[in-house]
């Protein structure tokens, strides 16, 4: 906690939020805790409030030192609304929180949700992202290919487009086939914060990991891959 941000994003604001009414001001008690805190306790962080959460077992933890870097998050601001506010949430930078209303806050957790999943898409195709990667999927994670002849391989997950817009789906090394997640609420995570070139690097880097492919059955493919339902 208690970090500080850059400079320039204490400066300006990428975006204002809704005004909020005065009697809705009045209406806030001390009391309440604000969902901008992102987290049950003091002494945990957003970012890993944020992984622990239900569904969420994808995401690995992105150093701070990685984020604090204006260079690796280049574009961004463009992409996000609320951008700073979200910046600062995301740091456990103490900010306006106090001062929003409910409305206000579900619209920078949104925002900071929505970074978070942009910054670890680029996070994950460093040395320390693939390291923390190697770990999930060594635990199994990220889930096991459905298919009987890939005797429980696990999985990698796998974006169709960089671009938020659809969900996220699980890679099998050993088939080279494309599976929704088992869990539904892993289901509604963008495949966009996990990229379309991670698993092809990632084994890549881990030549050792690449199985040898499993017998193929017939399945018609459609636009160059196919998708199964487990």
């Amino acid at each position: 906690m208690g970090k500080h941000p850059p400079d320039h994003h204490c400066d300006s604001r990428s975006a204002s939020l809704p005004k909020a009414n005065a009697s809705e001001d009045e209406s806030e008690t001390d009391s309440e805790e604000s969902d901008v805190s992102g987290s049950d306790g003091d002494d945990t962080s957003w970012i890993s409030w944020f992984c622990n959460l239900l569904g969420n077992e994808f995401f690995c933890d992105v150093d701070d030192d990685y984020i604090q870097d204006d260079f690796n998050l280049c574009g961004l601001s463009s992409q996000v609304p609320y951008y700073d506010y979200a910046l600062d949430l995301i740091l456990d930078v103490e900010s306006h929180g106090d001062m929003f209303t409910e409305e206000q806050n579900e619209l920078v957790e949104s925002a900071a949700e929505m970074l978070y999943g942009l910054i670890h898409a680029r996070y994950i195709l460093t040395s320390k992202g693939m390291a923390a990667m190697l770990d999930k999927y060594k635990n199994y994670d990220f889930g096991r290919c459905p298919r009987v002849y890939c005797c429980g391989q696990p999985c990698l997950p796998v974006g169709q487009s960089d671009i938020p817009r659809a969900t996220v789906k699980i890679y099998c090394p050993r088939c080279e086939d494309i599976y929704y997640p088992r869990s539904k609420y892993q289901g509604n995570i963008d495949g966009a914060y996990f990229g379309t070139t991670f698993p092809n690097l990632f084994l890549m880097a881990h030549g050792h990991l690449k199985p040898q492919k499993a017998i193929q059955s017939y399945v018609p493919r459609v636009f160059g891959y196919k998708i199964h339902k487990p």
